[in-house]
């Protein structure tokens, strides 16, 4: 059980007032105070000041509700893990990219959900770096994202193998091309996701290795929204570099033209990352073999349509 001292300094840090902070508790407002005073005691430091809008957290009382949110999260995944020896799991928390909530991933899960109707599922889309902190406070279950696992703490069921195309309209004269060089790419209007994106890092870091750079692009626009960037490419106001996998919807209904760019290999893992502590592998498998046959039946519609 979490020490009721760390309940208060997080009641008091989300709501800036000892106060509320007492109300929200069921404790007297000496009570909250004590705990605070308590936890200074302990750690040798002041943890809050006050200002003109409230109480605000120092820098020493930062770092301590950090790990007091993470020891408050660990305390509810062992109360779950504890629950979930003795029945089955009726609930999983799902942490996507950007990138896999525009590819098969949520269909995936979905189909799943379907197949399995004891089991909700919650979705949240974050950035890579977030849902590993997700991860680490237990926020979430799992995590499918881009690349390989690089947390020693984790343990990684790989997906798919993914590589980044070159992704532009119907009509542009490119579309009747077999792939696409440098040089032309050079030539277009390119509308990219946002620097911070995995998919952004990896086309950089392949022009870098063949003494390229992202400067010699006329790059027009930054979008971090993947849906946003195919309708500005099917509306003929630039091209861009995505991953094939969040393109298999609109291929196999030919609404979009995907090209491979010549002598650049961008191909990267898509990854299941979970604690080694989460015991439902069954559920991971499951997942695996939902998506498997997904993208079999997309693949086949491509070469058909």
């Amino acid at each position: 059980m979490i020490d009721s001292k760390f309940e208060t300094l997080l009641a008091v840090a989300d709501l800036r007032n000892f106060t509320r902070a007492a109300e929200a508790l069921s404790l007297t407002q000496p009570a909250v105070s004590h705990h605070i005073s308590q936890l200074e005691k302990a750690y040798g430091e002041q943890l809050f000041v006050r200002k003109k809008n409230g109480l605000m957290l120092t820098k020493e009382g930062e770092i301590l509700v950090k790990y007091a949110r993470r020891i408050k999260a660990l305390d509810a995944q062992m109360r779950a893990e504890i629950a979930d020896a003795k029945r089955d799991l009726n609930k999983i928390r799902v942490g996507v990219t950007h990138t896999s909530e525009s590819n098969l991933m949520i269909e995936v899960l979905a189909r799943y959900s379907n197949e399995n109707p004891n089991i909700s599922i919650t979705v949240i889309t974050d950035t890579i770096k977030n849902l590993y902190t997700m991860l680490e406070n237990f926020e979430i279950d799992i995590a499918v994202v881009d690349g390989k696992n690089t947390n020693l703490n984790f343990n990684a069921l790989m997906l798919d193998t993914d590589y980044l195309v070159c992704v532009m309209s119907n009509n542009n004269p490119l579309s009747r091309h077999s792939l696409v060089t440098l040089a032309e790419l050079k030539r277009e209007r390119l509308i990219l996701r946002s620097s911070s994106s995995a998919t952004r890092s990896l086309f950089e870091a392949t022009l870098e290795g063949i003494d390229d750079s992202i400067d010699a692009f006329d790059v027009t626009m930054e979008v971090d929204n993947i849906a946003t960037i195919k309708d500005l490419i099917r509306k003929e106001l630039g091209v861009s570099i995505l991953p094939k996998s969040a393109c298999m919807d609109e291929l196999r209904k030919g609404k979009i033209t995907a090209l491979p760019i010549e002598n650049l290999s961008m191909i990267r893992e898509t990854n299941i990352i979970y604690h080694k502590t989460f015991s439902h592998t069954d559920v991971l498998q499951n997942i695996t073999k939902i998506y498997q046959e997904t993208a079999k039946k997309y693949i086949i519609g491509q070469k058909t349509s």
